[in-house]
């Protein structure tokens, strides 16, 4: 016997969502990441043999695994329940609370996404806009780093590229852990920024109980051995030249460090430049008095609008390269040596004492990151016309300044990437990049800055102005 049964519109469409999302949750999410699990250990089978540091059991933990451990640390137990005595909170919505910044901290590492989809987007990326050079690495020492070492790769922020960047050039050394700030967290840049290894954070927090959860993911991380690549800077420049360090990651990670223990804490400085920064005019506008930080919609309106730009001279086959991109890696720092040195245990200093003393090894980080950042053509001519306002340049004498500059630079140790081989080469595509921008003008055969482009000159030239000071 059958019959025909009638059911409402409403009543149907209903049924037939919560069919689709049962198929979605229960079969293709679970069959998702079975499959990307799956790729994820033929990379790291792969991989795992020619990278010079090792991927460590902590990144290959499962996510929801270390989200737990993390919960239920005794210390992030300790401030769970200051944190509910202070603020008249119950255990179970301080629980809910602290489980919140776990899942928004602890990442969830893919060696497919990371050395597949990961590299091959830094590559592309990359070597489309810029001459990606590596222009000095004191690769001897490198060498020699301990195998069982927890590395930190130390370096300047110019540009939210310097992520694709570095991470693009170290791939054949490790896989990097990196801290990335809350702008990145949109769909579906969260979710593959998480994938690669990286941890997300709340610059400048003020609620302690969410410090300790990330204070406590850090030195787990580190005391696991994790490679981990941090801006002591905190955020990009604004004007060009490099800010004083912040100290809480660097805290956090030496805060836990045995100086007699199994496992040296070693920092390789990082230098980075770029002869175009892809935010340059924006972080020069936040300088103004009263201006605001543009929102998330903006930011991407803005993105869109600039790739749009580029795609548009592209077709029109007037796009030019951005010029070069170049890192410079230096000697490792081991921390071992460091307190050997100074007869240090920041274990056991009291908290203004080790702020003090953390300070002066977040400056001498710095110190040995500033003298790496690569002097590149552009900066190198932003430098000479700022110089010479006095009055227009011809073409011959701005690379003759630019050229004295350079040998007083290489004079004084700085690492100038403008061969000597290729030094008219590089001299003639600054020259010219600061044309096409029209930060310089040329009448009749001289060259002067422009008045109204002196702020984005200087912003250039700036990123070498601590090396010539």
């Amino acid at each position: 016997m059958s019959a025909t049964v009638t059911v409402p519109l409403w009543l149907a469409i209903l049924v037939g969502l919560a069919a689709a999302w049962a198929l979605y949750a229960r079969i293709l999410v679970p069959a998702l990441r079975w499959y990307v699990r799956r790729r994820g250990e033929r990379v790291l089978d792969e991989v795992g043999g020619r990278l010079k540091l090792e991927i460590r059991p902590f990144q290959r933990t499962r996510r929801q695994a270390l989200i737990d451990v993390l919960v239920h640390d005794a210390r992030v137990q300790e401030a769970a329940a200051a944190h509910a005595r202070d603020q008249g909170l119950g255990r179970e919505a301080v629980t809910r609370r602290l489980r919140g910044y776990a899942r928004e901290i602890v990442p969830a590492f893919n060696a497919y996404f990371y050395f597949r989809i990961g590299y091959w987007l830094g590559r592309r990326v990359t070597r489309s806009l810029y001459r990606v050079r590596i222009g000095y690495s004191d690769s001897a020492k490198l060498a020699r780093i301990p195998a069982s070492a927890t590395v930190v790769f130390v370096m300047n922020h110019r540009s939210n590229m310097d992520y694709i960047l570095a991470a693009y050039l170290a791939a054949d050394q490790a896989a990097l852990s990196y801290a990335v700030g809350e702008w990145a967290r949109v769909w579906p840049l969260q979710q593959l920024i998480r994938s690669m290894g990286a941890y997300f954070v709340r610059r400048d927090s003020k609620d302690e109980l969410y410090r300790r959860v990330l204070e406590r993911y850090i030195v787990m991380a580190t005391e696991a051995g994790v490679t981990q690549a941090v801006y002591p800077e905190g955020r990009l420049s604004r004007d060009g030249r490099m800010r004083e360090p912040k100290l809480g990651a660097i805290d956090y990670m030496v805060r836990g460090f045995h100086r007699d223990g199994d496992r040296d804490l070693v920092f390789i400085p990082l230098g980075i430049n770029y002869d175009r920064v892809l935010e340059d005019r924006t972080l020069l506008a936040e300088l103004e008095p009263g201006a605001r930080r543009p929102g998330a919609l903006r930011a991407v309106a803005n993105t869109l609008g600039f790739v749009l730009r580029q795609a548009r001279l592209a077709l029109r086959s007037e796009w030019k390269s951005f010029g070069y991109a170049c890192v410079n890696f230096g000697t490792p720092i081991s921390m071992r040596e460091y307190v050997a040195a100074r007869d240090l245990d920041f274990r056991r200093l009291g908290k203004d004492e080790r702020f003090e003393r953390i300070a002066e090894l977040a400056r001498h980080l710095m110190g040995a990151v500033a003298r790496l950042v690569p002097v590149l053509p552009v900066p190198l001519m932003a430098t000479v016309f700022l110089q010479s306002l006095e009055r227009p340049l011809s073409e011959i004498e701005v690379k003759s300044r630019a050229a004295t500059l350079a040998e007083r630079l290489e004079g004084a140790g700085a690492h100038v990437y403008v061969s000597r081989r290729d030094r008219e080469f590089a001299f003639t595509a600054g020259l010219q990049a600061l044309a096409l921008r029209r930060l310089v003008e040329e009448r009749d055969g001289l060259y002067a800055a422009k008045a109204s482009e002196l702020p984005l000159l200087r912003y250039y030239a700036n990123s070498i102005a601590h090396l010539h000071a």
